[in-house]
């Protein structure tokens, strides 16, 4: 789709202005031209172009939360969301790119405002239906594609009628491989494009209906549907009522079964799977031996998107189609119970995570939760609007304590147990273990207030029932609260109780685990190094028996820290480098961090002063994304890490220090794991380029397949075939690969892959 002007104009813009705003009627191709404007810029941003996507978010104070994992800021400490993104953000050359807006216009504007404010290098590109009406703010409104006049005239921009013409054919030969533009159905064409006002995703529904039409029949049911909209609103502007009646004509289209799974599909925020769909989309006259059909029929009308995941097998709508499904739905009066289907699913799903979250599955569940997260979101907002569904609330955030803990989503995790805990008030064991999942979440923020009256309440309510596994558990939390609080002889006689009370119990998961861990650390303070070494040898054979990997990491930086202490050196590094492959498995920037300081620490104490040097800089540029004091405020650790440096600046004399520490400060995330590791001897990031610089969002595993086909020549029909997928989504695929590293031409993707080869193997 020819946008060259609009990239040009777009590109005008954003260097006069630190912010521009795409405005257009949905369906336009807003956010295609915002990925293609970041990708022709990104070289101009020494610190990187950064996609957050907010249609799925729907809770306002969830708008700096999003921005913030999409920055891949950890708050687990407690901070001041927005506070901390503009710390972060202040001296950083970024672009950042808010798509879709519209429905959180006013938190979308106090957030940009207050950035642009603080961070002055930081320039935003932000697409939606309506301006921000920010001070400085720029606005390009993008219009449909031009197309030729009723009487045939052409546009004065007569490359850009050919390429509405041409988007119309790319679509058509998709469906119907041997559909060609020509003299007896050009006018037919033209007269779509024309009807369709030049929207592109209209064009793209009329074009897929060639399966079953023709062009001239397309046409005429155009005609038709239009006749329609006479009685509708007159304050809804033309094309918007075109790209409804585009829309109405597509669903009439669909079978009645397709329609029904059409709109109960709505439910979903985001991607949904198999599974989902046929739990909480059947009835008597829709079973789940159906859907499976049905579903492949959506994908084939280009209702639905397939994606192809580790995990399976997702579909998704385009904002606009789950807009029209949501309608049909409401208007049929399923919403509500659908809304019901969904959170209890949701919770059912999160119930089940939290079961086998400790075992082998473990990183299957991490991927799984992570495509859902949206889904999670909008279940929880739901029950918490629902007065009677808040203890499903409840219940649902508790139960997601692994995912909130242990892949980078502590501050998001506090959140909804916070609201959960405010609206649900009623004393009993449901509100007595979100309390104490709520209270080991504070800790870890370093909220040592909140965390003590939210145990002190839970522990009442438990002593008072003699639930000894709750209790258990907040004996734990309040060991942790002692062990952060600098209150060793306490802490350690608090952990032992609680480890004792879950042995008694038969209580074994990950957050056993990590009571060990805290009372390792403890242990160390106390010097006694064999006794610490135990423990943690003692866990990680725990964890290593039921394949759990995430808490394992942190068994093994526990033990890094007194084998340091000890002086073992090449096994506290070989302990350490484990551990933190484990962490990066998991995102999880907080352990990443401690263990990158943890590197430093053994590499200073072994002579490696430079790479001590590069770390510590690594380190320093990692704690400001997590949040809290680093290195939990501890005056021990801080201790460690001031010998550290001190000890280096004397080795290499401060010039030379403050240039391998600089270095440090240059690495990415997974620059700074590959050098901790010992895999990559060079720890200068390696400049950008236009042939080999990252795709402004990573690539799925189908899509490199995809990618990998294009570039040996092969056409969709022949990828199709080769991946055993329908033909259209293989087009589908080709589409959203272009899109995302910013191309035009298939020309363009083979020499971008067959670069990738050359610089993974020169």
């Amino acid at each position: 789709m020819d946008r060259r002007k609009e990239i040009a104009e777009a590109k005008r813009l954003l260097s006069a202005s630190r912010l521009l705003t795409l405005t257009g009627v949905g369906g336009v191709g807003k956010t295609r031209l915002a990925v293609r404007v970041a990708a022709a810029v990104r070289r101009a941003f020494a610190d990187g172009v950064w996609l957050v996507e907010l249609a799925h978010v729907r809770d306002g104070a969830l708008v700096v939360h999003t921005v913030a994992q999409a920055l891949e800021i950890h708050n687990d400490g407690g901070r001041e969301p927005l506070g901390l993104l503009v710390d972060v953000l202040r001296d950083r050359q970024v672009l950042l790119v808010l798509d879709n807006c519209e429905h959180l216009v006013h938190e979308c504007a106090t957030l940009v405002a207050t950035v642009l404010h603080e961070a002055t290098r930081l320039r935003i590109l932000a697409t939606s239906r309506e301006v921000l009406r920010v001070p400085g703010e720029q606005v390009l409104p993008v219009g449909p594609l031009p197309v030729s006049e009723h009487n045939g005239t052409r546009p004065a921009d007569a490359g850009s009628r050919d390429a509405v013409v041409a988007l119309f054919a790319e679509r058509a030969v998709a469906v119907m491989p041997t559909f060609a533009v020509g003299s007896e159905n050009k006018e037919h064409v033209a007269g779509i494009c024309r009807r369709l006002d030049g929207i592109p995703l209209a064009i793209e529904l009329a074009a897929a209906r060639l399966r079953v039409l023709s062009a001239d029949q397309i046409l005429a049911r155009l005609d038709d549907r239009f006749a329609l909209l006479t009685a509708g609103p007159r304050t809804v502007s033309a094309r918007h009522q075109t790209l409804q009646a585009t829309i109405d004509w597509s669903f009439r289209l669909c079978t009645p079964a397709e329609q029904a799974l059409w709109a109960r599909a709505s439910v979903f925020a985001g991607s949904f799977g198999l599974l989902a769909a046929e739990e909480i989309c059947v009835s008597q006259d829709l079973p789940a031996g159906s859907v499976v059909d049905l579903l492949a029929g959506l994908v084939d009308k280009s209702i639905l998107i397939r994606d192809d995941h580790s995990t399976g097998t997702r579909y998704q709508f385009l904002d606009t189609l789950r807009q029209y499904g949501q309608r049909m739905l409401r208007q049929s009066g399923g919403l509500t119970w659908l809304r019901r289907r969904h959170a209890d699913w949701y919770l059912h799903l999160a119930e089940r995570g939290e079961r086998e979250w400790f075992g082998p599955d473990q990183a299957t569940w991490l991927q799984r939760l992570r495509l859902e997260h949206a889904n999670l979101r909008l279940a929880l907002e739901f029950c918490l609007a629902t007065p009677e569904r808040t203890q499903t609330a409840l219940r649902l955030a508790a139960a997601l304590h692994f995912y909130w803990h242990g892949c980078g989503f502590v501050a998001e995790g506090r959140h909804w147990l916070d609201r959960a805990l405010a609206q649900d008030t009623e004393p009993n064991k449901a509100r007595a273990t979100a309390l104490a999942i709520n209270a080991h979440l504070a800790v870890l923020q370093g909220d040592a207030s909140a965390a003590t009256a939210m145990a002190q309440e839970a522990q009442d309510w438990a002593q008072s029932r003699g639930e000894q596994t709750v209790l258990a558990y907040l004996v734990f939390v309040q060991g942790a609260i002692a062990r952060f609080s600098g209150d060793i002889p306490r802490a350690q006689a608090l952990l032992k109780d609680a480890l004792a009370r879950f042995e008694a119990l038969d209580e074994l998961n990950s957050t056993v685990i990590v009571a060990y861990v805290t009372l390792v650390g403890a242990t160390v303070v106390q010097s006694d190094l064999a006794r610490a070494i135990a423990l943690g040898q003692h866990a990680r054979a725990l964890c290593e028996r039921h394949g759990e990997q995430w808490a394992r990491a942190y068994t093994l930086y526990a033990l890094s820290l007194a084998e340091w202490k000890q002086g073992e050196l090449a096994q506290a590094r070989t302990h350490a480098r484990d551990g933190l492959r484990g962490m990066h498995t998991f995102n999880d920037t907080f352990g990443i961090v401690l263990l990158v300081e943890r590197l430093a620490w053994i590499a200073g104490t072994a002579g490696e002063h430079e790479r001590a040097a590069v770390l510590l800089g690594a380190a320093s540029t990692i704690w400001p994304r997590v949040g809290g004091q680093p290195l939990f405020g501890s005056q021990h650790y801080l201790a460690a890490h001031e010998a550290c440096e001190q000890q280096a600046r004397r080795a290499l004399g401060n010039h030379a220090y403050e240039i391998a520490f600089q270095r440090g400060t240059e690495l990415s995330l997974d620059q700074v794991t590959a050098y901790a590791l010992g895999e990559s001897p060079q720890p200068a990031p390696a400049a950008p380029s236009a042939t080999n610089a990252e795709p402004l969002a990573p690539l799925t595993r189908r899509e490199r397949q995809v990618a990998e086909l294009v570039a040996q020549g092969l056409s969709n029909k022949d990828i199709a075939t080769r991946l055993v997928i329908s033909q259209r989504t293989a087009e589908d695929h080709v589409e959203r690969i272009l899109t995302k590293l910013g191309f035009t031409s298939r020309t363009q993707l083979a020499a971008w892959v067959t670069t990738q080869h050359e610089s993974r193997n020169p």
